[in-house]
């Protein structure tokens, strides 16, 4: 059944119609028009990949917090809402988008046919009309949202210089203004997580054969030192600001491999909701990574450049627990440190 938009909706911001009608698909979702069982939010927010706190603020009209559109989309799905409804909330998550980044739009409605005369901006029937300065203006305001389109367009389309290692081992400067620095791995008995399989599979698109479990044991270090050399880089088998730019991968759409694989990992656990890794560059991965880069001030191009990666590796949730599927089948293995 698909539910036309609802009158309490009218004159609501769209992230609060967003939010409102992801929590009507959750809430019918144990219906039996669904054919299913509604599920609780832990358990919606655990096939997410997100929190329950998260996705409690997603679902609550009178929160600030929008969601993206891979989660908009993945609680479709889940919940087994109207199919029809979810362009509907495609079209909510463009117009969170375009309000908070302050895109104005020009619009091609009627004109208005009220008149005003030569001395006073009042039509012939005593209503307000429009002022003698009303064209003017209007024109003035295209010419500028012209300029101002045009000088995106450029800035989106020019040449970038190309980063080299030297000026981005200090870190990237987000938004918020403060540098970020590269993590430091280096071997440990403890389970390093998601940044710990990134390097693995980092490691494994460079050729080394190593076991993507997280554990950065003699295997992985091994690995590390000969990488290090061949770069000329320091042999100490810790994984910094010298290493992590060189391990990294220019990536878009269509690239396949490890590196996709860490690059979808990493993108996974920033908290922003689901992102499928599956080693392919898919569009979905693209409007995720884009979602990630505008949210932490960088161009949001849906390419994985170093100042990208370098943010994925900063911004990881904290390593309290790892997921199910995450953990190794066989004990870590011994180290010393």
């Amino acid at each position: 059944m698909v539910h036309e938009p609802e009158a309490q909706d009218r004159g609501q911001r769209p992230g609060e119609r967003l939010a409102r009608l992801l929590r009507r698909w959750w809430e019918e979702a144990g219906s039996a028009a669904s054919g299913g069982t509604r599920p609780t939010q832990q358990a919606l927010a655990s096939k997410l990949g997100i929190d329950q706190t998260t996705l409690s603020r997603y679902l609550n009209p009178k929160h600030a917090s929008t969601a993206p559109p891979r989660v908009v989309e993945a609680l479709h799905a889940h919940l087994r809402a109207p199919a029809a409804e979810l362009e509907r909330a495609r079209e909510l998550c463009r117009a969170v988008l375009e309000e908070n980044s302050g895109q104005v739009t020009v619009g091609n409605g009627p004109e208005p046919t009220d008149t005003a005369d030569a001395t006073g901006g009042r039509d012939t029937s005593g209503r307000p009309g429009r002022s003698r300065w009303a064209l003017p203006a209007l024109v003035a305001a295209v010419t500028v949202l012209a300029f101002v389109a045009g000088a995106v367009v450029r800035d989106q389309y020019a040449p970038r210089p190309r980063t080299t290692a030297d000026n981005v081992a200090a870190g990237a400067v987000p938004a918020s203004g403060a540098p970020l620095e590269w993590p430091l791995l280096k071997k440990r008995k403890e389970d390093q997580f998601t940044p710990g399989r990134a390097l693995q599979h980092l490691l494994r698109a460079h050729g080394y054969e190593v076991r993507t479990d997280g554990f950065f044991g003699d295997e992985t270090q091994d690995a590390v030192m000969d990488f290090q050399r061949r770069h000329h880089l320091p042999s100490d088998g810790k994984v910094g600001k010298d290493t992590w730019p060189e391990l990294v991968r220019p990536l878009g759409r269509g690239a396949d491999g490890h590196a996709v694989l860490a690059l979808q990992e990493l993108l996974h656990n920033t908290g922003q909701g689901g992102t499928e890794v599956s080693g392919e560059f898919t569009a979905a991965t693209a409007e995720d990574l884009r979602f990630f880069q505008d949210r932490h001030g960088l161009r949001p191009d849906g390419h994985a450049d170093v100042d990208t990666w370098l943010a994925l590796l900063v911004f990881q949730r904290p390593p309290v627990g790892a997921p199910t599927y995450r953990r190794p089948t066989s004990p870590p293995p011994s180290t010393s440190t």
